[in-house]
């Protein structure tokens, strides 16, 4: 369920099903009864297991930085439907989204769609009648069939592959990758970070097929470390920028950056716009992303590594960030991932575990997590409120993780105490 969605549902008599459907013929019937508008965007198209939304989030800082008016989708949402859909930084508005809601049901969208597959028409007609210059679309599952590949990009991102959704997308990293690499369009370009070779290969094969360029990071583009800050590097252009800074922790926060540059190159050529490095310089150090090792208190963290391949970047950030540190872990996880391996990835840091319930259907049982977990420090918190302001006050360095779910919920509860 999408938090708010349903209200407007009501409100305007437009009914879908809270469900995964995945395919295409749908949502395509649906925007041509309300005029294609995801034919009148120019649109970086975003799929892969992590990455998405930090490297969205730093695309969306150098676009701004250059000038153009941007609109960004992302899932899942941090509060509520309304982060979901964005311009300039700015969430849809209630009035707006009434407004679409009143075109989709004039258009007699009611009970055609899924709830992603309406709110993804939402975020096309906000977007057009916004006026927006470049829209980032992050998909929702996979790619393929994901309801957001209506679109025809002027390039595509995939930051990572691994093990996803296997029920929807297969169980095996070529299968997975076959569903990204639907992204992909004919004569343009896709940009990838570092894939495990079976789906790296599978992402040659799609591209040849179909004649889009593949720029792969560490190849046509690399990111070296520097004492004066991070230096990135095009080798196909000779584009170098030195003293990179940025806001966003983690080495794999640099890739994601560096991802972002390398499609901006291809957004400018679109726009015709000349690449500033001061620009680009000032936009990697303002980038920032709720829930990617967040401090929402004094030695509280946020973080959704929801995955094991997220838990393990998180894992190499704390080594970094927190040497020798103590960590303790609030831990809130769904039940259809990985949680015994997500699990394991946390225990090489901490062996002091606290579980909780979350609002979330799908959320597994605090009591279920701690009989999974080998740590010999753990507990189900009844209020993790308390616990966290107290952790907070005594300097004891926590981090919440395992579900983007928990930490909406956990950022709503703290923000009204």
């Amino acid at each position: 369920m999408i938090p708010k969605f349903n209200s407007y549902k009501e409100k305007w008599n437009v009914l879908s099903d809270d469900v995964i459907k995945p395919g295409l013929t749908a949502i395509e019937e649906a925007l041509s009864r309300v005029g294609n508008p995801e034919k009148k965007l120019r649109v970086v198209h975003l799929a892969g297991t992590n990455g998405k939304g930090s490297t969205l989030t730093f695309l969306e800082s150098i676009a701004k930085e250059h000038g153009l008016r941007v609109g960004k989708f992302m899932s899942p949402c941090i509060l509520d439907v309304h982060d979901q859909i964005q311009v300039e930084g700015r969430a849809i508005t209630e009035a707006e989204m009434n407004r679409v809601f009143q075109q989709m049901q004039a258009a007699g969208l009611s009970g055609k769609l899924t709830d992603f597959e309406l709110l993804t028409v939402a975020t096309f007609l906000h977007f057009v009648a916004s006026n927006v210059d470049i829209a980032l679309i992050e998909a929702g599952m996979g790619g393929l069939l994901d309801s957001t590949n209506v679109v025809t990009p002027i390039v595509s991102i995939i930051p990572s592959i691994a093990l996803e959704h296997t029920n929807f997308l297969g169980d095996t990293i070529e299968s997975i990758a076959r569903h990204k690499a639907g992204i992909i369009k004919p004569d343009r370009p896709v940009i990838i970070g570092e894939l495990p070779l079976e789906a790296k290969n599978i992402v040659y094969q799609e591209a040849k097929k179909i004649h889009s360029s593949v720029f792969e990071l560490n190849h046509q583009f690399y990111v070296e470390q520097r004492n004066d800050g991070e230096s990135y590097v095009h080798n196909d252009n000779g584009f170098r920028i030195t003293k990179l800074t940025r806001t966003m922790k983690g080495a794999h926060q640099a890739n994601n950056m560096a991802l972002a540059i390398t499609a901006f190159f291809e957004v400018a050529a679109t726009f015709r716009i000349q690449v500033s490095k001061e620009a680009i310089q000032k936009a990697v150090k303002n980038a920032t992303i709720l829930g990617r090792f967040e401090e929402i208190l004094p030695y509280i963290f946020l973080d959704g590594a929801h995955n094991p391949a997220s838990a393990e970047k998180l894992i190499e950030t704390i080594k970094h960030e927190f040497p020798e540190e103590q960590i303790s872990f609030v831990i809130g996880i769904l039940a259809d991932k990985a949680v015994k391996e997500i699990l394991l990835q946390f225990e090489q840091v901490s062996d002091y575990f606290y579980f909780v319930d979350f609002s979330n259907s799908r959320a597994m049982a605090a009591q279920k997590m701690l009989e999974l977990s080998n740590a010999s420090h753990k507990a189900v918190l009844e209020d993790y409120v308390q616990f966290l302001q107290r952790q907070s006050e005594s300097k004891s360095r926590t981090i919440v993780s395992g579900s983007l779910y928990l930490l909406t919920e956990v950022r709503s509860r703290l923000k009204s105490v």
